[in-house]
């Protein structure tokens, strides 16, 4: 059975880091899109961004091959270069020992991409990219909105 193929485009804002944050998501679907998005009242732009990833993927109601364009090379990172599968293999040390941040978010994560068929393209930020400008667009707004 193939996979229904998914484009999601994420994004996550914050006023100081910490601060008031939000995120932005854009899922496109056969032609179709819906927006996602949320804030908080104390948070940082990491989580933020982790936030909009997780959200997203949670959206869908079935296992889903995804395009997942984000402009967090933290996140992209993470993921790509396993750093996040060795965090939590090492109780959620990085490799100089210190605390891994944001495990319980990494944590909703792992199991969402075992679920999904997820590869990730990094484009830079603020730089004309119509799906991360909306992106971020909604990740403002919601930030405004936990101030």
């Amino acid at each position: 059975m193939t996979r229904p193929q998914v484009e999601i485009f994420t994004d996550g804002a914050c006023s100081g880091n910490p601060g008031a944050g939000g995120w932005g998501a854009v899922l496109r679907y056969n032609g179709r899109e819906k927006e996602l998005s949320g804030g908080e009242k104390e948070t940082t732009n990491n989580r933020m961004e982790l936030t909009a990833v997780i959200e997203a993927l949670s959206a869908l109601k079935r296992p889903c091959g995804v395009t997942l364009t984000t402009d967090s090379q933290y996140v992209v990172n993470a993921v790509e270069n396993r750093w996040v599968y060795a965090w939590k293999a090492n109780n959620w040390r990085k490799a100089d020992k210190k605390p891994a941040l944001n495990a319980d978010l990494w944590e909703k994560l792992l199991p969402l991409l075992e679920t999904h068929a997820v590869s990730f393209v990094w484009i830079r930020g603020h730089n004309g990219h119509p799906e991360n400008e909306r992106c971020d667009a909604l990740a403002v707004a919601e930030t405004a909105k936990h101030k």
